[in-house]
């Protein structure tokens, strides 16, 4: 005698859960077999000692598949480049293929992400590497932009240039929050370093904004280069509370006393107004905060380089 309808869609049923439970749970008995450490296609990675500085980085390249234009790949250099470089790396193919503009496609640069190796403090090591010299006003231990720099400039960028032919007149450098602030002592004090220069959450307010003591002589040392730089500052909305909030806590006393909105502002609008670099552009990233600014920063400045 045959089963109700009803029936045979009851017994259907818990037959194929019966089957589906028995294929997809009995792998999981083994989930920690097989599994392997992922990569990120087309990247690598290498640690080494700075003569200059005596930190101990991990350098991370992307380097573009196929020929390299005639005057070589255009590069982006990325501070922080332990958080920074997947993203960074995967954006650039990205941007390249699929402008946002709607222009042809265009050549993706090299990407290098200066990071740290793990067996030492991070914070310990950016916040002497990222932050200019600002006397008594920082801390002791910090300040040590000026040799992070001529790490990059005097080991770093000829370590890279032996991996490929690197375009020397399209060269970025991108940072956040310490690595902001070092990008634009950077352009202050050696215009000639990089010919984009990309500032998120530049941490202006560091040592008495110390970093600012080297903007008046920016428009002279320009003068004498072959051509001008370029700058992008963009910074995350929610960086600086509102004008009417009353400080709840000691978090949003600080944030308010560090103004990071209105000093990114106004350095762009008086970098603007001086008219002695190529381009200079400012944008707050809606609906931010510090942390979060980071990664469409990447974006607007990946977009700002390439085109």
């Amino acid at each position: 005698m045959s089963l109700p309808t009803s029936s045979r869609r009851r017994t259907l049923l818990t037959t194929t859960a019966a089957l589906a439970a028995g294929t997809l749970i009995a792998p999981l008995a083994h989930a920690a077999d097989g599994w392997q450490t992922a990569t990120l296609p087309l990247a690598t990675q290498r640690e080494f000692t700075s003569a200059i500085t005596g930190q101990h980085y991990r350098i991370f390249v992307s380097i573009p598949p196929g020929p390299a234009p005639a005057g070589g790949h255009p590069v982006l250099y990325a501070l922080d480049g332990n958080a920074t470089f997947p993203t960074l790396a995967l954006m650039a193919r990205s941007a390249a293929r699929r402008p946002r503009d709607g222009s042809p496609a265009r050549h993706a640069p090299v990407v290098v992400g200066i990071g740290y190796a793990v067996d030492q403090p991070y914070s310990i090591a950016r916040g002497r590497d990222y932050t200019p010299p600002a006397g008594s006003a920082g801390p002791a231990a910090e300040g040590g932009a000026e040799l992070f720099l001529d790490f990059i400039e005097r080991e770093l960028k000829p370590l890279i240039a032996t991996l490929a032919p690197l375009d020397q007149t399209r060269q970025a450098l991108y940072g956040h929050s310490y690595g902001g602030l070092c990008t634009l002592h950077a352009l202050f004090t050696r215009p000639a370093m990089f010919q984009t220069y990309l500032a998120a959450s530049p941490s202006i307010w560091y040592g008495e904004q110390a970093v600012l003591a080297n903007e008046k002589g920016l428009g002279k040392r320009i003068a004498t280069l072959a051509s001008k730089p370029a700058l992008m500052v963009t910074v995350g909305e929610l960086e600086q509370p509102a004008a009417n909030t009353a400080a709840r806590d000691e978090h949003t006393a600080v944030a308010a006393r560090r103004r990071m909105v209105d000093a990114a502002r106004e350095l762009a609008a008086r970098l603007q107004a001086d008219n002695a670099l190529a381009r200079v552009q400012f944008q707050v990233l809606a609906h931010e905060n510090h942390g979060s600014a980071m990664f469409p920063a990447m974006a607007r400045g990946m977009e700002f380089f390439l085109g």
